[in-house]
């Protein structure tokens, strides 16, 4: 008479496993849910504006809440211009610093000097807002914007970018704000990146006879690329998103009367934070939740470039290997 199957007892690291990818699966369903709760929430809010001006809300100059008419260009304009300035200043300064820390400094100026760096990144916005509306700007405004408009000031095309009164507000101290601001974002993740180069590639780049600046540039950012595009990809998305310092010192204007760096201007997150409140509703209230949802995209785009990018150079070093 066979004797009947012992059961078999599963051990408690498989119930443990099993909960934890519940969870796991739970938390990335919650967060692509609160994104497509977001992108609705906006679609539904911004319905008036999109149906009145479609895509043509985009290539509006026009911003007149007295009049009833709304425009996103000028934001637009404000929001790109100051993250691009942002970048050209934040990415090289982030790469000397990181290069400074992991390649030059010496070794008991490496930690407090580092911890100084990190340390600007929890100074709140709006203290830089101040501190660029009452002491950057008109150090900006003397030493820097009427150096350049006497220099560029009368060049064909280029002079139109130092146009306007040199008061030290617009997209051109804004954009050096969000610089500062984002530095520290970018050289920690550089720091971070380059210092997990395997040692062996370097001293045996060193052997051969290279220089600090060709191991860096032939060794240590091949290696590290990934990590360097995500960091500046961080920096990109922390001066698109940021408010308060952005609104003390861009000028708040939105009309886009020319591409002057000196020009006062206005960006999607400024416009935001001094409009909503006192919007009262309708086409206005409308319209800002229209720019929401195009600096939402901004930023789906800028994401997903970084993605492509990155994705393109594994497929390049796939190919060389």
């Amino acid at each position: 008479m066979a004797l009947p199957p012992t059961p078999v007892r599963q051990a408690p690291g498989v119930w443990a496993d099993r909960v934890f990818g519940w969870l796991a699966r739970g938390a990335a369903g919650l967060t692509l849910l609160l994104l497509a709760g977001i992108l609705l929430t906006l679609l539904i809010g911004a319905w008036p504006a999109i149906e009145k001006y479609g895509l043509g809300f985009l290539t509006r100059a026009l911003w007149d809440p007295g009049q009833n008419e709304f425009g996103a260009l000028a934001m637009i304009y404000g929001t790109l211009a100051t993250s691009l300035i942002a970048l050209v200043i934040a990415v090289p300064v982030s790469f000397g610093i990181a290069l400074f820390l992991t390649e030059l400094s010496p070794v008991w100026l490496k930690r407090p000097l580092g911890t100084a760096i990190e340390l600007l990144a929890a100074v709140p916005s709006i203290v830089y807002g101040m501190w660029g509306l009452l002491v950057f700007g008109p150090i900006l405004a003397i030493y820097v914007q009427q150096p350049l408009q006497n220099l560029f000031g009368a060049t064909p095309g280029l002079g139109v970018l130092f146009t306007g009164p040199p008061v030290g507000i617009g997209i051109l101290s804004a954009g050096i704000i969000l610089a500062i601001m984002i530095i520290p974002f970018i050289s920690a993740v550089m720091r971070d990146v380059f210092e997990v180069t395997p040692a062996l590639l370097k001293e045996s780049a060193y052997g051969l006879g290279s220089t600090t600046w060709e191991v860096v540039w032939k060794v240590v950012l091949p290696y590290t690329k990934a990590g360097v595009i995500g960091g500046v990809m961080l920096g990109l998305g922390r001066a698109l998103g940021e408010t308060m310092a952005v609104t003390f010192v861009i000028g708040n204007m939105s009309q886009l009367d020319s591409p002057s760096l000196f020009q006062a201007a206005n960006s999607i997150t400024s416009a935001l934070a001094n409009e909503f409140a006192e919007s009262g509703g309708g086409l206005h209230e409308a319209s800002l939740l229209y720019l929401g949802l195009v600096l939402f995209f901004i930023t789906f785009v800028v994401l997903a470039f970084s993605k492509w990018l990155l994705m393109r150079l594994q497929r390049r070093e796939g190919g060389r290997t």
